[in-house]
């Protein structure tokens, strides 16, 4: 994949050239055939364009030689007024075509953009920041999109324009033909000029936008924390500075473009004056006549329009090239489940390498672990997951997570608790595939789904909030999930039942319930493994216990991980896996770690405590 690296900071990619141009021909098939009627409408629409200068040049002649009259006049006039017509006929119809056409594919690489970001490795978004995604689907697309009225129709109409013009201006007297050619080198000057700086510009403005959206999203979503802590001067002023950068990069390609203004306005001068010094000595010559000269100083005046044309097309061209290949950047990026795919892979070969002897110290291992999940001497033959040395840490940042070794057989719930810092969440996403290891392998199943603390709730019905797990689900799945979960009683918060809508716009719903439709909706989703990364721990003490419940409720039947928030969900676990500082430090069920009064036993001394106080209050 033919994808150049961000030019600031750990942007998300941008697509090489190729890559989009791969893109951009992929998107138009079913649209070609269109496209080449388009074109020849263009060529049509143009060819006619250039019937005037030939019949005022002929015109001139007649007055000239005395041979022109009333009736010459009048036909010369419907002549042109008829040219006039089918040329902007011939041209509404190629911009209209050519813009739908546009808009349509537009809408596929905006619809496939939005796909592929929701389905990106989360620790490339949170990387990248999501402005600089919300920046690629907004204002990329309208830079794109704005380009659409202009570039298809005018590469199309002002390359036939040049072609033809050029070709007139040889049929009346070649050396027209080359006064015209002698200055083209003036115009490839300035687009070679332009080429060189008008992009590297224009990429500089599109990733300072993304940076002055991540600050303001910034700021919006920690609007709550930014007042608590006094922070608003300081957020002020950063979005100020990247405020600046925009408005800074702005004028400088501002300033590009007027730079090339003033090339193309010398190459005008330069072209009008080049074939007025040839039309006075072919005309004073006897060469030429003056209705010739002054067609060919009309077809000159008709050329220099479409040749500045094209170079700001070019102009708008580049603008629109630098958005769409960042657009194109994201949709080329492998999802997490590629990612997987792949990972996955690599990791059955190396297993396939390994010898018989480090097999073997695997099952044993597997046995002893299971062993202490099954103290009745059941073991599991099948296992869940499955981690071997498995390090991480976010960006150039400290460790996180360091050599952890894990089997969780199928079919138990493992409960993972520890301090505040210890790694638990970060762990949670790796088992869960949001974040890949700097080290070790993972094994996973296939299906895997994660409820965290920050659940959300999606502008829309019931049952579309529900279905976005299951988009075949019926009703009476819906229904039996809200029930299993104890979430029935959004059924009544109006006549609506399922129909009613939620969310922003809609009836809102407090964090206990929000979490009961979260783990409805994983309910109906079905995975092999659950992870709750502390799911429950927004509703507060007075709906814990019904909560709890709930999510034993959706755990029932499948592999579960619990990133415990109460310690009384991980004494209900078959297993409790302790952590500190990114490492496992005890594992054992709950009632062999307080037996054995380490860490899990003060956790468990002062979580017992906190309840005792809580109660008497």
């Amino acid at each position: 994949m033919n994808v150049a690296s961000a030019a600031t900071g750990h942007a998300l990619p941008v697509a090489g050239g190729r890559t989009t141009a791969g893109e951009v021909w992929r998107l138009s098939r079913g649209h070609r055939l269109r496209l080449a009627a388009v074109g020849l409408a263009g060529i049509l629409s143009t060819a006619v364009d250039l019937i005037p200068p030939v019949a005022i040049g002929y015109l001139v002649d007649r007055v000239q030689t005395g041979t022109g009259d009333l009736g010459t006049v009048l036909t010369v006039t419907g002549v042109m007024a008829l040219s006039a017509v089918l040329g902007a006929a011939g041209t509404a119809v190629t911009i209209a075509h050519a813009t739908r056409i546009y808009h349509t594919v537009l809408a596929a690489l905006r619809e496939r953009l939005v796909s592929r970001a929701m389905l990106l490795p989360r620790h490339l978004v949170e990387r990248a920041g999501t402005g600089d995604l919300i920046s690629r689907s907004s204002d990329d697309v309208t830079a794109v999109a704005d380009a659409a009225p202009a570039v298809i129709p005018a590469l199309t109409v002002t390359a036939c324009t040049i072609v033809v013009s050029l070709a007139g201006l040889a049929a009346l007297e070649w050396p027209y033909a080359a006064a015209f050619a002698v200055v083209l080198p003036v115009y490839a000057l300035a687009m070679r000029w332009y080429l060189r700086i008008g992009p590297r510009v224009y990429r500089a403005e599109r990733a300072a936008m993304s940076a002055r959206a991540q600050q303001i999203l910034e700021s919006q979503r920690g609007h709550a924390t930014v007042l608590g802590f006094g922070l608003a001067e300081r957020r002020h002023r950063a979005v100020l500075t990247d405020s600046w950068g925009v408005a800074v990069q702005s004028i400088r390609a501002r300033t590009v473009q007027s730079m090339l203004n003033a090339r193309l306005n010398l190459g005008e001068c330069l072209s009008l004056a080049a074939v007025l010094v040839v039309g006075f000595v072919l005309v004073d010559h006897g060469l030429s006549t003056v209705g010739g000269a002054t067609t060919a100083m009309l077809l000159v005046l008709r050329l220099l329009g479409p040749v500045n044309q094209l170079l700001f097309v070019v102009d708008t061209l580049q603008s629109a090239l630098a958005s769409l290949s960042r657009m194109v950047g994201v949709v080329t990026i492998p999802t997490a489940e590629e990612a997987d795919t792949s990972t996955t892979q690599a990791d059955q070969a190396d297993e396939a390498d390994q010898p018989a002897q480090a097999d073997k110290a695997d099952e044993a291992d597997q046995a002893d672990q299971a062993d202490q999940a099954d103290p009745a001497g059941a073991a599991e033959t099948a296992t869940a997951v499955r981690l071997r040395g498995v390090a991480f840490r976010y960006a150039d940042g400290p460790s996180v997570l360091d050599g952890i070794d894990l089997d969780i057989p199928a079919g138990r719930h493992i409960a993972i608790v520890g301090p505040s810092g210890a790694g638990k969440t970060t762990l949670a996403s790796v088992i869960a595939g949001v974040h890949r290891p700097d080290g070790g392998t993972v094994t996973r199943p296939s299906r895997t789904a994660v409820i965290s603390q920050e659940v959300h709730v999606f502008a829309g019905t019931l049952r579309d909030n529900l279905t976005l797990a299951a988009p075949d689900a019926t009703d009476g799945d819906i229904r039996a999930a809200l029930e299993t979960t104890g979430a029935a009683d959004l059924l009544e918060l109006s006549a609506d039942a399922l129909d009613t809508v939620v969310g922003t716009g809609g009836h809102p719903l407090t964090e206990a319930e929000a979490q009961q439709l979260a783990l409805a909706r994983l309910l109906l989703a079905d995975p092999e493994l659950a992870i709750l990364d502390e799911a429950t721990a927004e509703a507060g003490s007075a709906h814990a216990e019904r909560l709890d419940r709930a999510s034993e409720a959706v755990l029932a039947g499948r592999s579960g991980i619990v990133i415990a928030h109460r310690l009384s969900q991980a004494a209900t676990c078959d297993r409790i896996v302790v952590m500190d500082a990114g490492r496992v430090i005890e594992t054992g069920t709950h009632d062999e770690l307080l037996t054995a009064d380490g860490t899990y036993a003060r956790l468990w001394a002062v979580w017992q405590a906190g309840q005792q106080i809580s109660a008497s209050r």
